[in-house]
């Protein structure tokens, strides 16, 4: 589970990267930056299990 975690955060701080850096994909860069902080809080939730 904690491997599902690591690469989801991965992914989405790919994606953010990606959304600053190409100006037409600022979008990206925020849905990047929601998912990349509902997935933290979701993993920190499962570990307090």
């Amino acid at each position: 589970m904690l491997q599902l975690i690591l690469i989801l955060l991965a992914v989405w701080l790919v994606l953010t990267i990606l959304g600053f850096v190409i100006k037409g994909l600022f979008w990206l860069a925020i849905v990047g930056l929601i998912l990349f902080a509902a997935t933290a809080v979701w993993g920190w939730f499962q570990r307090q299990r």
